[in-house]
């Protein structure tokens, strides 16, 4: 039995505290709020995350005080991507002895656009950094906590970290596949994000499955263009972080990017949804990143430029609409940079 530390007790982390709890594994998770322990602690469940229905494994164990989670071998980072840089500054003071760093967060480091990955790496102090791996694709927690069948990737360069990863994680309904394309993961479950911010606006505009599913299949063309210009592998893109995480959020309610989509698509502008959002919308940070390094490799995005001038620019989801329906007809298959 292993002790894993899971730093955001959030849906996410939650989540995954349930799977290496099923798995026998001594699991702790960091909270900022002491009222998000209580709540965790006294009912076994986080109803804002999962109403009323949902009990969590009782042998969870939840703390304040980062420090606790010194004493675990493998930690998960389930915080959002805009907080992973500030988490890793404040655990560099507070542990002490060599670990895993498990991240699950999709994006980009907002302050220079690196892949998490590079961002953890560089931050973390080395005397505590045993080996960091991704553990990321198509799964929403809402799932997860009650058992439905879900796979996903975990991705790194250390096969032995990997497997050892692999086997905390998996059992009968969580299956974890290994993936060492490190580059080409990370960029497609954080174009994805967008790519469904786009898929919902289609959806809240009043168009159909027709017109989503010709958006999803260019969106993995645009993921698969900026994924190969920046060295990853094309079979990524037909996999559990390519074609499988964007499906999933693409289509599904229970995607935040969907959602999000589905109310700037319903009003035909982001202006209402940015004023009042609360939530943590990973597509909308991801966009900056995205487009940097589109510019920087010369690949063309259409549909995530289309998505950044509404959601930064004012246009309205009917000009995103009209401006990709007028583009220059064009052969389907162009992966390479043009």
């Amino acid at each position: 039995m292993s002790c894993i530390g899971i730093i955001g007790a959030g849906s996410w982390g939650l989540a995954l505290a349930n799977v290496l709890s099923d798995n026998q594994h001594n699991v702790i998770v960091y909270t900022r709020e002491a009222s998000d322990r209580d709540t965790i602690l006294n009912t076994h469940n986080h109803p804002l995350f999962f109403g009323d229905h949902v009990i969590l494994n009782n042998t969870i164990n939840v703390t304040t005080q980062l420090v606790d989670l010194d004493q675990c071998s493998t930690i998960v980072l389930s915080v959002p991507s805009v907080a992973i840089e500030d988490v890793c500054v404040q655990i560099n003071d507070l542990f002490t002895t060599p670990k895993v760093f498990v991240n699950t967060a999709k994006g980009f480091n907002p302050r220079n656009f690196q892949l998490l990955s590079e961002t953890i790496t560089q931050t973390l102090s080395q005397h505590i950094l045993k080996d960091l791996v991704s553990l990321i694709g198509p799964s929403h927690a809402e799932e997860v906590v009650v058992r439905l069948l879900t796979s996903v990737n975990v991705v790194g360069e250390n096969d032995d970290t990997l497997i050892e990863v692999q086997r905390l994680f998996s059992n009968q309904y969580f299956r974890v596949y290994r993936n060492h394309d490190v580059i080409g993961a990370q960029l497609g479950v954080a174009t994805k994000n967008v790519i469904a911010l786009a898929s919902g606006m289609l959806s809240g505009f009043g168009l159909a499955d027709n017109a989503r599913a010709a958006l999803i299949t260019r969106g993995l063309a645009e993921m698969s263009r900026l994924g190969l210009a920046m060295g990853g592998q094309l079979e990524t893109f037909l996999g559990l972080c390519g074609v499988g995480d964007l499906v999933v959020t693409a289509t599904s309610t229970h995607s935040r990017n969907f959602q999000a989509g589905y109310r700037i698509g319903k009003d035909n502008e982001a202006a209402m949804f940015l004023a009042t959002n609360q939530k943590t919308v990973e597509g909308v940070y991801a966009l900056a990143g995205v487009l940097h390094y589109a510019k920087e490799k010369n690949v063309e995005m259409p549909i995530c430029e289309a998505v950044n001038r509404i959601v930064h620019h004012q246009e309205k989801v009917s000009d995103m609409i009209q401006s990709l329906t007028e583009r220059d007809l064009k052969r389907e298959f162009e992966l390479t940079p043009s």
